[in-house]
């Protein structure tokens, strides 16, 4: 029986799939963002067929992965969140703002493999000129890598499988279209289809492939989500344009842990790698302020120092206002009920800002009590210590809750020079060997913490 067609529109915000056009999607409330996808509907009826292959399995026990190696890059930050290098036939996505510098990161790649391997760079935004001119302020020259500019995913696929480069970089995926599609560039259905066209040569060749894509204005990558799913690893980069600082981040990977990070500084000759990122996020920092308190997050299998802003000020609106930057909003949110509710504390006539410095994120639960601690010194207008480091997690009812890898924390701490330390009181019995030059303080609920600031 013969294929039939089915029209369906799909929003190219956030994927919405409806059988009817809108102007505005229901899903994400994006206007003029649902374009046509044409969907093949194939008969479901079994027929039965003579010599139809049949399907092998093997033992789990029998997999030999002996001969699996990785490329290592030499840049120990990218390999970090990469899982130990980049894995032959593994599809990784690069997103990020734009200026944020992907383009760079994949030249620097370039540089430290060219010597090792054959590299293709495919790049539908920028000429060969302009690639060449910013290959040389990085450092990259070389045979090795070949540059091509094309737009044409069947004509990149059919030059992969007869040149079998070991290594292909595609900027950006939203530039890639097939010809047989009648939509245009970065729909998607063309981002789609390319993504699965170029994934499934290079899987059956076995050659590494990075994918550059871009961002929507919400801030997530662009095109289906099933572009995600379908790539082994997603790596985003973070940071302000406008800062020198970059954090590289795995949002997905198969072949190691996502809670990984990598930190970079942007230079004019490309990014730098940040080996003590505590230092760096404190470098700079006021003494004897009033609202700052540092507090320690473990990102991966390293732990992180991290300065926490906190300010309050009368508001003069009616609804005060709520800031965070850095920081879960619906988190502070929280935090400041808890502060109201079991401290006393009153925030509503109040507006409350959060700040992370450096661009970064902090998503543990064990930034909690360094965010607390801020608030309640900006609103006493009492500083706290400047070497004094606070981590753990606060609960509903005041209390102050353990978190994971304690040591690791506090030796990181007594390592930049901090002499004291606010922890949970159940985490002390956890330290084995903690350094004579910090003082541990356990605090088991949210008054003996901020007893401390008088």
């Amino acid at each position: 029986m013969a294929a039939k067609s089915k029209v369906v529109y799909v929003c190219s915000e956030c994927g919405y799939e409806t059988a009817k056009w809108m102007g505005k999607c229901p899903s994400c409330n994006s206007w003029s963002t649902l374009e046509e996808d044409v969907r093949v509907q194939r008969s479901t009826r079994v027929t039965t067929a003579v010599n139809l292959p049949t399907a092998t399995a093997k033992p789990l026990s029998q997999i030999d992965i002996t001969d699996e190696e990785r490329f290592v890059t030499g840049i120990k930050e990218l390999d970090r969140v990469l899982g130990g290098g980049i894995v032959k036939g593994a599809g990784v996505l690069l997103s990020g703002d734009p200026g944020i510098g992907k383009s760079t990161i994949l030249l620097q790649i370039c540089n430290a493999l060219q010597n090792q391997i054959d590299i293709l760079y495919v790049s539908g935004e920028e000429s060969a000129t302009q690639i060449k001119m910013r290959a040389e302020r990085i450092g990259v020259s070389g045979d090795s890598v070949t540059v091509m500019t094309e737009t044409d995913a069947q004509i990149i696929s059919d030059y992969i499988i007869s040149a079998k480069p070991n290594l292909v970089m595609i900027d950006s995926i939203q530039t890639m279209q097939i010809g047989e599609l009648s939509s245009t560039s970065g729909s998607i259905v063309q981002v789609r289809e390319c993504t699965n066209l170029l994934l499934r040569t290079c899987k059956s060749l076995d050659i590494p492939l990075f994918i550059v894509g871009h961002v929507n204005k919400g801030g997530d990558i662009a095109g289906p989500k099933v572009m995600e799913h379908i790539v082994d690893t997603v790596l985003y980069f973070e940071g302000e344009r406008n800062q020198s600082y970059r954090i590289l981040r795995a949002i997905k990977n198969r072949f190691g842990s996502t809670n990984e990070i990598g930190v970079f500084e942007m230079s004019d000759r490309g990014l730098r790698e940040v080996e003590n990122p505590s230092a760096m996020l404190l470098s700079g920092r006021l003494t004897d302020v009033s609202g700052d308190c540092i507090t320690c997050v473990i990102e991966g299998t390293r732990p992180i120092l991290a300065e926490v802003q906190g300010l309050v000020a009368t508001t003069g609106f009616g609804n005060p206002r709520r800031t965070a930057t850095g920081y879960d909003y619906n988190r502070l949110n929280l935090l400041l009920a808890v502060l109201e509710k079991r401290m006393g504390l009153y925030f509503s006539n109040l507006d409350t800002y959060v700040n992370i410095v450096g661009g970064m994120r902090l998503d543990e639960p064990a930034a909690d009590l360094a965010v607390a601690m801020a608030l309640v010194s900006g609103l006493r207008d009492i500083a706290i210590d400047e070497h004094t480091v606070a981590f753990g997690e606060i609960g509903l009812s005041g209390e102050i809750r353990t978190v994971p890898r304690v040591e690791a924390r506090v030796n990181e701490a007594a390592r930049l020079g901090f002499t004291k330390c606010i922890l949970p009181k159940a985490c002390l019995k956890q330290i084995t060997n903690c350094p004579s030059s910090i003082e541990l303080i356990g605090v088991s609920n949210l008054g003996q913490a901020l007893s401390i600031i008088r």
